[in-house]
């Protein structure tokens, strides 16, 4: 075991959203008053099944209140219409690029104005497209992946762990598929995927 299991429980405690844990205390019959850390110190010896069964009927309600807004079949629809990535801006470095590309670049309002209509507009849009695309794509390949009987979701974001795979905690890292590989490819020799991602 990578961690122990007080610490599993730490963890798995912590990715329940704070109304949630008050929820879990109340239906275990223990004292629900108290911050998010309080709660856990009275949840922390409960038995990991019970725990497990509250998160994953728990993600099942976030995940039907989600297709209430779209389905699955409809979301893949809409998310089959970007047909190219221009991130155009650096993830976390919208500011920086603001600033140092238009506000202390153009003296002139005129040009400024230009500067914004003739490229930050694109950038920006760009930028937008690709999160979105990245978000709902990762917030399906998540569902998909916590249906599994092995597999407990989280609540809520939790820097480092997205799920717990067999009791363990994991972070999962999804990415694109380098242009230089096809499907077929990978499915023969992923080591050679590997090594292009990690050499």
């Amino acid at each position: 075991m990578l961690v122990t299991k007080k610490e599993l429980t730490n963890l798995k405690l912590k990715s329940i959203k704070s109304d949630n844990l008050k929820e879990l205390a109340e239906s275990l019959s223990t004292d629900s008053r108290g911050t998010a850390a309080d709660l856990i110190k009275k949840l922390i010896d409960i038995p990991q099944d019970k725990i497990d069964e509250f998160i994953k009927r728990k993600y099942q309600e976030q995940v039907k209140e989600r297709q209430k807004l779209i389905s699955d079949d409809d979301l893949k629809q809409e998310l089959s219409k970007v047909k190219e990535f221009k991130w155009g801006v650096v993830q976390g470095q919208l500011d920086q690029k603001i600033q140092t590309e238009y506000v202390r670049r153009f003296t002139r309002y005129d040009d400024l104005i230009q500067g914004v209509k003739s490229k930050l507009h694109d950038d920006i849009t760009g930028y937008v497209i690709a999160t979105w695309y990245n978000h709902w794509t990762t917030v399906l390949i998540e569902d998909h992946i916590s249906q599994h009987s092995r597999v407990i979701p989280t609540l809520k974001n939790n820097f480092g762990v997205d799920i717990f795979l067999n009791n363990q905690p994991f972070d999962l890292k999804i990415t694109y598929l380098p242009k230089d590989f096809t499907l077929e490819q990978v499915s023969k020799s992923p080591k050679d995927l590997i090594i292009w991602l990690y050499e």
